[in-house]
């Protein structure tokens, strides 16, 4: 199913508009584990920053499936924009030429004292790139509880951009 531009223009909205997702990773006790992240994107596709041992790592090593939400801040129920995403998840490599890209985007996103990466005990930070597949996106501005989902064909997310 190819995406409509409206479609695209109203998701790449929330996504663009955004500062942070709840992000769902699979432990390996079988329980989810849900973390607040801030995030940066490249059209549909989302990066983060995260130290090298943390459990999100050790996570998406374990199963790449995740889930992911982003909500924009609303006052009425009226105004709720949101996006709920199923997505795939890689750890990208050190010297990935997109793991530079990663960090571009995020430093651009977050331009006030980030200094190139947020730091952990160890000093590594790894980069994440998050691809959706699955996206549900509600407005409630057309109708409480106003949800439309969206299957995205295989290569859609990485052709996708603003």
């Amino acid at each position: 199913m190819s995406i409509d531009p409206a479609a695209k223009r109203a998701i790449l909205n929330i996504i663009e508009s955004g500062r942070d997702m709840s992000l769902a990773t699979l432990r390996r006790d079988g329980y989810p584990q849900a973390t607040l992240i801030s995030y940066a994107n490249d059209g549909l596709r989302l990066y983060f920053a995260t130290a090298r041992n943390s459990g999100k790592v050790a996570n998406i090593q374990h199963c790449a499936k995740v889930s992911l939400t982003i909500n924009l801040p609303y006052n009425t129920w009226s105004d709720l924009k949101a996006l709920s995403v199923a997505a795939m998840a890689q750890v990208l490599a050190d010297d990935a030429a997109e793991s530079m890209r990663a960090q571009a985007l995020l430093k651009q996103k977050f331009s006030t004292p980030w200094d190139v990466t947020p730091q952990d005990p160890t000093g590594q930070t790894v980069y994440v790139k998050v691809t959706p597949w699955l996206i549900k996106m509600l407005d409630y501005s057309q109708g409480f509880g106003h949800q439309r989902l969206i299957r995205l064909d295989p290569d859609e997310a990485t052709d996708i951009v603003a």
